[in-house]
């Protein structure tokens, strides 16, 4: 009799993993609580599906902070070229985009979909669209991987299998089914699990009365933006409760860190004429630092500045000096009048902050970071507290940034899974798995 394998979450990581254990000779079950898999990469692939990233994988890999060390294998062994590889294998050829990231050609996810889809179907793995997982079977006994499901069409029910596999997602985009509802259920028996947050996430600022009536909507270009030690090159939109885009999503790690207090000495508490904190951030505020001349020398602006023409308003001569927007004059301006000195104006022009209160909610973040901590896992991604159950993706604790690396590493975690699956059921693992997947070692 074939080995079984429960796999509870359809998202690519989970559908990933089917795919390969089904090769390798598993009967493969697929539960998602959603009527249909695959919904948050149909979304995400609305504005074009993102796949990875074709900088070199040493660069790609530092992309992944203080998580490198744990993903470095997993990506090394299922990387870029693998994941471009398997996309083009499914008639879904890509190409390399000016920023250096990777999109299928046909541009949305819905054709790579529905080609994965009919491969799986004849490979022989079995969906179960609208099954809620609620937990164990019997939680005490570790040794058992027996899940319980609510669905439409029967009461709560259990299913044993030889292997069951969580790819239940962050908590962003829960009307696609990521919703987090997995995490009480992990604590509960007894693992680790850090707080889900919002991460690649717009900020929440208080911006001062009339500013966001005037500027919303409006971008900053051509910014250098820091937060603690990290600093980025982009863009980023004035939105009416702070900002969105390139550079903050970029720099969320750095910011939800301060926000936290885990950066020593840069996360600090509202004074009592600051009114910057937030309620649930205890009054913690993040500074983000823009420099919104990165490519001008400080030493010869100021000599600009310092030669103003007769009949030339203040503010005509800085922005004829700077060459900068009245929006990048009025945020620099918030934190005061800007200096008259030449060289202190620069000084605000290369360092406007901008104090952020909070991330912005959950279900209007890209993806999450938090969830079950790696150190739960063993090397292969088994949960040590329960032999036989294994995650993966979004739901674990590691955090990137856009640009394609949360997908390369939800989907080089399910193809890791997968294989580590395999060797325990003595699959054939090797010429199957890799027959199908670059990168096999």
């Amino acid at each position: 009799m074939a080995a079984t394998v429960t796999i509870i979450g359809g998202g690519p990581g989970g559908l990933i993993a089917a795919e390969m254990l089904a090769v390798a000779g598993a009967t493969v079950t697929v539960y998602d609580r959603m009527p249909s898999v695959g919904r948050k990469l149909l979304l995400a692939g609305r504005s074009g599906l993102n796949l990875t990233h074709a900088e070199p994988l040493d660069r790609l890999l530092d992309r992944y902070g203080p998580d490198r060390d744990r993903l470095e294998p997993v990506i090394r062994a299922f990387p870029p070229e693998a994941l471009r590889e398997w996309c083009h294998g499914l008639g879904q050829p890509t190409f390399v985009g000016s920023s250096g990231r990777v999109f299928p050609e046909a541009w949305r996810a819905t054709p790579l979909l529905r080609a994965w889809l009919a491969r799986l179907g004849d490979l022989g793995v079995t969906m179960r669209p609208n099954h809620r997982w609620t937990g164990w079977a019997d939680p005490d006994n570790r040794s058992l991987t027996s899940a319980r499901f609510v669905s439409r069409d029967s009461p709560e029910h259990v299913v044993t299998a030889d292997v069951v596999i969580l790819a239940l997602g962050g908590g962003s985009w829960p009307r696609t089914g990521s919703d987090a509802a997995w995490v009480p259920i992990l604590r509960a028996s007894g693992a680790a699990v850090d707080d889900v947050q919002a991460a690649n996430s717009g900020v929440s600022v208080d911006w001062p009365a009339g500013f966001a009536a005037e500027f919303a909507g409006t971008p900053l270009k051509n910014l250098r933006a820091s937060c603690g030690t990290m600093s980025v090159r982009g863009e980023a939109v004035i939105t009416r409760s702070g900002l969105e885009s390139g550079v903050v999503y970029a720099l969320s790690r750095a910011i939800r860190s301060e926000l936290n207090g885990e950066s020593p000495g840069t996360a600090r508490q509202r004074g009592a004429a600051g009114g910057w904190g937030g309620p649930d951030n205890f009054g913690r505020f993040a500074t983000v630092r823009l420099n919104l001349l990165p490519d001008h020398d400080p030493a010869r602006l100021a000599e600009r500045l310092a030669r103003r023409r007769p009949g030339d308003s203040r503010s005509s001569h800085i922005r004829r000096a700077t060459g900068l927007p009245r929006v990048s004059l009025a945020l620099a301006s918030l934190s005061g009048p800007l200096p008259d000195d030449p060289a202190a104006l620069v000084g605000r022009l290369t360092t406007a902050e901008v104090r952020v209160t909070g991330l912005a909610p959950l279900d209007r973040a890209i993806s999450t970071a938090g969830g079950l901590r790696l150190d739960e896992l063993d090397t292969e991604w088994m949960i040590r507290r329960r032999p036989g159950v294994y995650a993966l993706g979004e739901m674990v604790a590691w955090d990137a940034p856009t640009g394609g690396y949360l997908l390369q590493a939800t989907m080089s975690s399910g193809v890791h899974v997968a294989r580590a699956v395999a060797r325990r059921l003595s699959l054939t693992t090797a010429p199957a798995i890799s027959a199908t997947i670059p990168g096999e070692a």
